[in-house]
């Protein structure tokens, strides 16, 4: 009995230790960096993201040589048509993209949280981050810088493909002019903000059906269903839905009587954004995996 009690005692101090250097590495596994990089890796490895930026590009530079190409100015003067005019129809034809891309990155947000939801990944990331919304905020970020850059490269592509066919035709714009160069920046700023708004849904649903169902109502639905009631508040509504304040950010379109500033528009996306990622992170941490 006396050499039983005695190998059993140290057997159970050695099993202290690899507990305690296990909440140790839980620790660093938590750094802003770990996270971030761990969310990068999960973005980039899924063929869904490759597909939808790569749909993206497609669809911006395909719909800006279109539109350039179908403008016809024969018999026109354009030497008499004003500098400013030249450079709103360069910038429609860069971001004419941005109408489409929005519903191509607000799928790609739902699925960059329902995917995991489906394969059962989110179990793991939330065990390696018990607090949760660190994993929340880190996939956000990552979302919403590499759509922004992805369609920086689109807006910036459109630029240069619509450019190059408008100057055939007498219609000439530089990047950098303003009336240029906000609505190239101010797209792409729309379209990483409309996946995060879509990331929030897609949290808050758990379903990449249901989610992708819920952010298209918004984004597309909504806006025909308002414009097509003969009353005076929904005309009021308008200009307060996020798609429309989206596109209307960057000074192409107005769904407004009345002219609202972009930086209003901002506010107006950034308040759908901030609601949708208030009640991800809310029921994320309230209900299990």
């Amino acid at each position: 009995m006396t050499t039983t009690t005695l190998s059993t005692t140290p057997e159970a101090a050695p099993a202290a230790t690899p507990t305690g250097a296990g909440k140790d590495a839980a620790v660093i596994r938590l750094s802003a960096a770990g996270l971030i990089r761990s969310e990068w890796i999960k973005l980039r490895s899924v063929r869904s993201t490759v597909w939808s930026y790569a749909l993206l590009v497609a669809f911006s530079l395909g719909l800006a040589a279109i539109m350039s190409a179908s403008l016809d100015l024969r018999g026109a003067d354009v030497s008499m048509v004003p500098a400013a005019n030249q450079a709103t129809f360069v910038a429609q034809a860069s971001t004419f993209g941005v109408f489409f891309g929005q519903l191509i990155v607000a799928v790609l947000g739902v699925l960059t949280i329902s995917g995991e939801y489906s394969t059962g990944m989110i179990r793991s990331t939330l065990a390696a981050v018990p607090n949760r919304l660190p994993a929340l905020w880190a996939k956000a970020a990552v979302l919403f810088v590499t759509t922004f850059l992805v369609g920086l490269v689109s807006t910036v592509g459109s630029y240069l493909v619509s450019s190059a066919v408008l100057s055939g035709k007498g219609l000439h714009a530089g990047l950098f002019e303003p009336a240029v160069l906000f609505p190239v920046l101010g797209g792409a700023l729309y379209l990483g903000l409309i996946a995060v708004f879509a990331l929030g849904i897609g949290t808050i649903v758990r379903s990449g059906a249901g989610g992708i169902a819920v952010v298209l109502g918004i984004v597309l639905l909504v806006p025909i269903v308002l414009q097509m009631i003969p009353a005076a508040w929904a005309t009021s509504l308008l200009p307060y839905l996020v798609s429309n304040a989206g596109i209307n950010m960057f000074g192409l379109m107005s769904f407004s009587q009345v002219p609202i500033e972009w930086w209003v528009d901002l506010l107006v996306v950034l308040g759908w954004l901030a609601a949708s990622l208030v009640g991800a992170a809310v029921l994320l941490k309230r209900r299990d995996a």
